[in-house]
């Protein structure tokens, strides 16, 4: 069994510390297993990135974006990577969590319970399942 990774886990803690509003909101409604039961963590490393949050079981990453990610071509190459090692991912705006923060959930619930397992591109959500399409 290889040791902790010093490095990896202080840059995790930094990051769980600058959590803005939106992602603090979606995790006080991810953590401890409130959503139907599913178990997340933050800010959890995956290769050279880290998932805003991530439901290892089901092998789903959510992310909270703001503006800075509208046209990102650091997401495009984080999402392809993580599509590549078997996540699925889930892209919200941070102001479709402020707006509709049950609308959001459900959504993930329908990710986690297979009800949504086509690819979806709207204005507020991005899901790409894994063993999709990688555009």
């Amino acid at each position: 069994m290889r040791g902790a990774n010093e490095r990896r886990t202080q840059r995790a803690r930094d990051l769980r510390q600058g959590d803005n509003d939106a992602e603090s909101i979606l995790w006080s409604e991810l953590r401890d297993r409130r959503l139907n039961g599913f178990k997340f963590v933050r800010q959890f490393p995956i290769g050279a990135y880290f998932a805003d949050f991530a439901c290892r079981d089901a092998r789903l990453v959510v992310e909270v974006d703001g503006s800075q990610h509208a046209v990102s071509s650091r997401d495009v190459a984080r999402d392809k990577y993580m599509l590549l090692n078997g996540w699925s991912v889930a892209r919200f705006w941070n102001t479709h969590i402020f707006r509709d923060r049950a609308g959001v959930l459900e959504t993930i619930v329908a990710i986690l319970e297979k009800r949504l397992v086509r690819e979806v591109r709207t204005t507020d959500l991005t899901f790409i399942p894994a063993g999709g399409r990688h555009d």
